[in-house]
């Protein structure tokens, strides 16, 4: 399913409109649709429960919403019960919606001035695989980091792929897009955060690279990993040391090793 269909719930744009758009420049807001439809059980629980989301539609099966009820999920005054044809012509076909999609407006970003006493966060340099982005918002929520960290052009827009990879995760984590990635490193340095980038090739180990009572973990794009800049930025560029032949990992789970290690670092007593 393209990241086109997700956007709208039917039809789209001419095929000319689409290549016009493709190569314009654009900024974040206009790269943000006015609504999208989430789908999947936990992505639209967790939507509904979320004080910030503008719910628009909520379609669910009749086995869809027992379950939602089952969650706890507030439910809107009105719910169209439908099948899962019609949920599959919403959402696209191979959509995992489960039964249920829920129509709503984006959630606005953050700025940097916002994270206030947060301790732990994710910033990503460039990574814009949807499903990754969602499976590294997942691990950092739970391992209680609380914010996300990107730019406003070269990461993903909202959409219902990414709301199923993150099970939940985009409602309750929150999520700063800023215009220039290296110089809002220097100002998280500036607000007392260890810069630590993560690399196959740093200096440090990722154990030893941790200092301090605020972290931030950076992690760069699929197959070109950090930039010159964002590298020249952190405070430390460390590795993950693995035994095995394969010495890098997907970022989805370098984050999920780092964020443990980070909150291990944190939680403990300094000596």
């Amino acid at each position: 399913m393209s990241k086109d269909s997700e956007k709208r719930p039917r039809g789209g744009r001419p095929p000319e409109r689409r290549r016009e758009r493709r190569f314009a420049p654009v900024s974040p807001g206009d790269r943000r649709p006015d609504q999208l439809w989430l789908y999947g059980i936990h992505a639209v629980a967790a939507a509904l429960g979320n004080p910030r989301r503008t719910i628009l539609r909520l379609a669910a099966t009749p086995n869809a919403l027992a379950r939602l009820k089952e969650e706890g999920a507030p439910l809107p005054a009105t719910v169209e019960e439908t099948e899962n044809r019609a949920l599959d012509r919403l959402v696209g076909d191979g959509a995992v919606h489960q039964g249920v999609a829920v129509l709503v407006e984006p959630l606005d970003s953050l700025p940097l001035t916002m994270l206030g006493d947060a301790r732990l966060i994710v910033v990503l340099d460039q990574v814009t695989d949807p499903h990754n982005v969602g499976a590294i918002m997942r691990s950092a929520v739970a391992f209680g980091a609380e914010a996300i960290v990107t730019t406003g052009r070269h990461a993903p827009t909202e959409t219902g792929v990414l709301a199923k990879s993150a099970s939940g995760a985009l409602e309750w984590i929150n999520h700063v897009e800023v215009p220039n990635l290296a110089r809002a490193l220097a100002e998280l340095g500036e607000l007392g955060f260890t810069r630590v980038g993560l690399d196959s090739e740093g200096d440090a180990t990722l154990e030893t690279a941790m200092g301090g009572e605020r972290i931030a973990l950076v992690l760069g794009a699929e197959g070109k990993g950090l930039r010159r800049l964002t590298r020249e930025t952190c405070d430390t560029v460390a590795r993950l040391d693995m035994p095995g032949v394969i010495k890098s990992l997907n970022v989805s789970n370098a984050a999920a090793l780092a964020l443990y290690v980070a909150r291990r670092h944190l939680d403990t007593p300094a000596a």
